[in-house]
């Protein structure tokens, strides 16, 4: 059945499958002691079902297997700092893989159903249930958490999306993976911010991902200048991965790809008003953020490498009705008109 399943899952377009129990993740005291030390920030559903999270019997009952998915967005990119450029992450350049991967997962599910026979109850999840899916994913052989806590593929480096299905159906468990980082301590080096506090640590309220999307208010004064000119995520430590010279484009993501969400004009993001918006960005992960969270972040990338031509654009955007997006627009003119002796 386990092989009818991963044969499944293959021509569904993912990329890797594998299966782990339904036990609790060994590295559950680690997790709970990561949210003792409030370094998940402000994500508080992290902690509120943080007891889900350590206990998949929790999700399901009599749950028996976790069946984990990898689907590469792997791609070709350059990115610099440019003026009045900005730089989007990459798994962010595709149509949101919430619903791409979605449609399949329910697909598989199906299968995994019909293969396993009445009374079975399965759960299918993209990034969006309380599953430690890295952990779980390394117990099934998915890949390796490396330094910079995300998962490694030796296949597909690390330029992959996650997704589970927990099943009551008892699956023959893959051999858990083993960590290849070695001496390598490329991912910390890379990161901006120090958000890798130590190997295999991650303080989110320093990484510039959570910064740009997860955190909805002002971004502290002292992180803007290290965003640079990223306006919805950050790559750094993902990119500096020496195993990435094995990924690739998966099949299942590369026909969603955006090539317009490559390097974004900053002065047209800017002049977006609520309604432009959401058609650029709909049926994208950056619509979750909303207009207020993406142009707080355009502001900020403006005031890092926006030259004269931004001026007027973020003097324009002091007035925006919004508060956080005039607050951020303020910082980014001084910035600008410091950097150009104005």
């Amino acid at each position: 059945m386990k092989a009818a399943i991963r044969q499944r899952a293959l021509e569904l377009g993912f990329d890797d499958c594998r299966v782990t129990t339904a036990e609790p993740p060994e590295s559950a005291g680690h997790f709970l002691d990561w949210l003792k030390d409030q370094r998940h920030g402000s994500m508080g559903w992290l902690e509120r079902n943080a007891h889900k999270r350590v206990d998949p019997q929790l999700v399901l009952e009599q749950a028996r297997s976790v069946i984990t998915l990898a689907a590469s967005y792997g791609s070709a990119s350059e990115e610099k700092e440019t003026a009045n450029r900005g730089i989007i992450a990459r798994y962010a350049r595709y149509n949101d893989y919430h619903d791409t991967l979605g449609q399949a997962l329910g697909q598989l599910t199906e299968s995994v159903q019909s293969l396993a026979g009445e009374g079975t109850r399965s759960l299918w999840y993209v990034d969006t249930g309380p599953l430690l899916e890295r952990d779980l994913g390394q117990r099934a052989g998915l890949g390796f958490i490396g330094k910079h806590t995300n998962l490694i593929s030796r296949e597909l480096g690390n330029w992959f999306f996650i997704s589970e299905i927990i099943t009551t159906a008892e699956l023959e468990p893959d051999e858990p993976e083993q960590n290849h980082c070695g001496k390598c301590a490329d991912c910390i080096d890379a990161c901006p911010t120090g958000a890798i506090i130590a190997p295999f640590q991650l303080d989110a309220r320093r990484c510039i991902s959570y910064l740009t999307i997860e955190l909805k208010g002002s971004i502290p004064e002292e992180f803007r200048p290290m965003i640079g000119n990223r306006i919805y995520g950050c790559d750094d430590c993902l990119a500096a991965c020496p195993w990435n010279r094995f990924a690739g484009e998966g099949r299942m993501m590369a026909e969603h790809h955006r090539l317009d969400l490559g390097q974004a004009d900053l002065l047209e993001l800017l002049a977006l008003d609520g309604d432009e918006f959401r058609a650029k960005f709909r049926g994208t992960p950056m619509k979750r953020t909303k207009r207020r969270g993406v142009l707080r972040n355009v502001c900020v990338a403006l005031g890092n490498v926006g030259d004269a031509a931004a001026i007027p654009a973020l003097e324009r955007a002091c007035g925006d009705p919004e508060p956080l997006i005039a607050e951020h627009a303020e910082w980014a003119l001084g910035q600008v008109q410091r950097r150009l002796g104005l």
